[in-house]
């Protein structure tokens, strides 16, 4: 040994830091900075990759949406990419292994989506960027003065932000990217609900009319002076641009045909959205096959169950009887909300029997402010909880014989119960938020079936609506793949999902136009569930009277949202280790 080594060596060594030590963590070291410079990108961005669109929030200026904007997020993925190429992962542990597969499987996918049509398709049946920003102020925390502040940055901005997505959707129109004439039938309402004459009824007031005490007088009149100011000023005027724009330039251009795939490289980008909702390679045959083939079998569970009520007549008349009966919807939202309220408190207390891991985050139920039944996760700072919003517009719309299963996806132990996990996992930012809509949503569908399991769906009925939500998610495959890949019409595919669940026909039409403006999401949730089915099924098999479903479930939420690959290989990893006598996490 050389002097100098041996100088440096002694050193190290003195200074607690052996050089060999300094050499194994190098690689480890490079993908930690990696993973941070990422993440200050995309906060500064405020644009996270395959984060749920649901959870938007304002936070100051309002994210770059222009092409410009694309092109440099393109341009930073693409060098994270090289610099990931050059990582050495031989001494990484299982964690870190994890980490960086994720972390790369998601730049790939990332980079794959900017030669797609996304920017096109701004806006679905359910949703849309106007709508995600008038949700917004419902899913934050106005604490301090710094978040009013934030907050009236991002009602001046807004004029900017919307017209970015205003000149996508006016060259959309231009390429015929737009969406089905029918299926977007009357949505100009959800801009024009936003366009008031009274500063009070607009959604964008309600962070003024209430402000803490910890504020001062004089900041408070400020806040709220300038604050009115912008909402009648600045939003509601961009709202009315949007609405003008919308109901006389996009909608006499909307599309005639119902399948995205009918429209220049749709076939492709259909293709697509399928790998990015399921992370799977399924083509749409094979996904329309396993929807017959699922379909078939609950309808089987389905007339058994119609045959254990009692009820004479047929499947369809049976479904009428639901559909007309008023017992079977609520008198009120707030019958509704309670009810909810009351299945959730009771599935509360039976968590610790089938799970280990229990979240510290609380969640909220409230009405939904526009269509349908959904969860906003928090926004992870600990000073908002999650939300389940409830679809009280349209009591017919939301049976509740539906509730029980409904609320088992949506909060715990589905939704809200995974999302808050993960949050509180020691990983890095990035895994904590992210959402893969085959994991995601084939844990809700799963926690349904869960429920059943756990001692719910006492009353038939309820247990029906269960059985119908799941129909639901297997006519999904059908229907979805019928419209995009198989040239069905629209009213095909009401037709089927009326004939097969017991959904209302509003609910019904709704789902349909949904699936057509939002291609291949909703072929996540049956997959997905599948998917953990069948884990949990060899996972009993091999380890016998050894298994325990309150280690599965733990195990199953212990590294967050991952594609479906990817749990597959974890989890046969753990069942092996588990086999082993030990237990891997």
């Amino acid at each position: 040994m050389t002097r100098i080594a041996l100088v440096l060596l002694i050193t190290a060594s003195l200074i607690g830091c052996p050089l060999l030590l300094m050499a194994d963590n190098t690689e480890k070291d490079t993908l930690t900075k990696i993973l941070h410079d990422h993440w200050a990108a995309a906060s500064k961005e405020q644009i996270f990759f395959r984060k749920d669109p649901d959870t938007f929030r304002m936070n100051g200026q309002l994210p770059d949406v222009s092409e410009t904007g694309r092109t440099r997020r393109e341009a930073f993925n693409r060098s994270i990419l090289d610099r990931l190429d050059k990582l050495k992962t031989d001494d990484f542990n299982a964690q870190e292994n994890v980490t960086y597969r994720l972390f790369r499987y998601e730049r790939e996918t990332e980079a794959e989506s900017y030669t797609q049509l996304d920017h096109f398709y701004p806006m679905h049946y359910y949703s849309s960027f106007s709508s995600y920003f008038a949700g917004a102020p419902d899913n934050m925390s106005f604490l301090e003065l710094a978040d009013y502040e934030n907050y009236l940055i991002s009602l001046a901005d807004y004029p900017r932000y919307n017209g970015q997505f205003i000149v996508d959707l006016q060259e959309a129109v231009t390429k015929g990217h737009v969406h089905y004439c029918d299926s977007f039938a009357g949505y100009e309402k959800t801009i024009s609900r936003h366009i008031v004459d009274k500063v009070e009824d607009s959604v964008f007031y309600a962070p003024l009319a209430s402000m803490p005490d910890s504020i001062s007088a004089a900041d408070q009149s400020r806040i709220i002076e300038a604050g009115t100011a912008l909402i009648m000023n600045t939003v509601i005027p961009e709202y009315q641009r949007f609405y003008d724009f919308f109901t006389g330039v996009y909608m006499p251009n909307c599309r005639k045909q119902v399948g995205i795939t009918a429209l220049d490289d749709g076939s492709d980008y259909y293709q697509f959205l399928i790998r990015y909702y399921t992370t799977t390679d399924y083509t749409a045959d094979e996904i329309y096959q396993l929807g017959l083939s699922e379909v078939e079998r609950i309808r089987t569970e389905m007339d058994a169950l119609i045959e254990g009520i009692g009820f004479e007549g047929s499947f369809k008349e049976f479904i009428a009887y639901l559909r007309t009966d008023s017992r079977f919807y609520a008198e009120s939202p707030l019958q509704m909300i309670e009810k909810a309220s009351y299945i959730s408190r009771k599935m509360a207390a039976q968590l610790p029997k089938w799970f280990g891991v229990l979240p510290r985050n609380t969640f909220d139920i409230k009405s939904s402010p526009g269509s349908g039944s959904y969860y906003v996760a928090s926004d992870g700072s600990g000073t908002t909880s999650g939300t389940y919003f409830l679809a009280t517009d349209d009591l017919r719309a939301q049976p509740l014989y539906n509730l029980e299963a409904l609320t088992f996806h949506e909060a715990e132990p589905g939704h809200h119960f995974q999302g808050a996990i993960a949050m509180e996992l020691d990983v890095p930012e990035f895994r904590k938020t992210l959402y893969h809509s085959a994991f995601g949503e084939g844990w809700g569908l799963y926690s349904e079936r869960l429920g059943k399991e756990m001692g719910f769906y006492q009353d038939p009925y309820s247990d029906f609506g269960r059985l119908t939500y799941e129909m639901w998610r297997a006519c999904r495959l059908v229907v979805d793949t019928g419209m995009h890949a198989k040239g069905w019409s629209r009213q095909r595919a009401i037709d089927y999902l009326a004939d097969n669940t017991a959904l209302s026909l509003a609910e019904v039409e709704g789902q349909i136009d949904r699936y057509i403006t939002w291609p291949a999401q909703a072929l996540s949730y049956k997959i997905g569930e599948l998917k953990i089915l069948e884990l949990r099924g060899i996972a009993e098999r091999e380890l016998g009277a050894d298994f325990s479903i309150r280690d599965f479930h733990d195990q199953l939420l212990a590294n967050g949202s991952v594609p479906l690959a990817l749990l597959e290989e974890l989890m046969l990893e753990w069942v092996e280790s588990a086999k082993a006598g030990n237990q891997l996490k």
